[in-house]
């Protein structure tokens, strides 16, 4: 971390230093490093990281970076139609700050048609084939090879002049169908103290899916209360060490 030499600490240009200064500390030795800039085009809170990466394009040149913006088509039942107004609104925003997106990653609960497509590609100033269209999918695994069918990894490799061997998905396509196609199943029983807001475990629950995953059963996790329940296993995860629940101190000794 740089120091200010007791000068008044700004966020340009001591913040956007720093931040700058981690993202090249972490590439060193690799050939791409790839940046996530979480939060919401327009945040207070993520614009000096969007101000740094602009910074950065102009520093170690255009030709070395590439902005992929994920942004959010949402259809409209009523109207019978995707709408594309949110994404040229935050595309807008990163013009605004200073930033050219070069691939549209469009997030939908459908596949985004071909001309909305090349609509965006016209108002949002990218060529149509960077317009990439990300509808939900029923597992994660898929993700990838949906993005490839668009052609999304050989545009990255053109982009920056690198000669790529063709993805080989076949070991992914294996996990996909291992997924669909699983040998058992077991169920497992987690006391939390938010059961209400199952996001709150989200990442317990992932971590248990990929232990299924890696054993070719499904898990079937059941979110209950402080009460105790038949299962297979159980995990407890931690709440507010603040207010204790004895149903959460219970279940152990069972």
């Amino acid at each position: 971390m740089a120091t200010t030499w007791a000068a008044t600490v700004q966020v340009i240009p001591h913040i956007t230093n720093a931040i700058k200064e981690r993202v090249l500390a972490g590439g060193e030795g690799h050939d791409v490093v790839l940046v996530e800039i979480g939060g919401t085009v327009g945040d207070i809170e993520s614009l000096p990281f969007l101000e740094a990466i602009r910074q950065m394009a102009v520093e170690i040149g255009r030709e070395h970076t590439l902005f992929m913006h994920l942004t959010l088509v949402p259809y409209m039942a009523a109207a019978g139609e995707v709408k594309t107004k949110p994404t040229q609104h935050s595309v807008k925003e990163l013009l605004s700050i200073g930033i050219q997106p070069d691939i549209l990653i469009c997030r939908s609960d459908r596949a985004v048609p071909a001309n909305e497509r090349a609509k965006i590609a016209l108002f949002c100033n990218v060529p149509e084939k960077a317009v990439i269209s990300l509808k939900d999918v029923d597992s994660i695994y898929k993700i990838p090879g949906l993005l490839k069918s668009q052609g999304l990894d050989d545009y990255i490799c053109k982009r920056f002049s690198l000669t790529c061997p063709e993805a080989n998905l076949a070991e992914w396509e294996q996990v996909i169908y291992e997924e669909a196609n699983p040998a058992g199943e077991v169920t497992i029983g987690m006391v939390g103290k938010y059961i209400e807001l199952p996001d709150a475990y989200k990442s317990v629950i992932e971590a248990l899916k990929h232990g299924g995953l890696k054993n070719r059963v499904t898990v079937n996790i059941k979110l209950i209360d402080s009460q105790d329940v038949e299962t297979r296993g159980r995990r407890n995860p931690q709440g507010f060490r603040r207010y204790p629940d004895p149903g959460r101190l219970r279940l152990p000794r069972r």
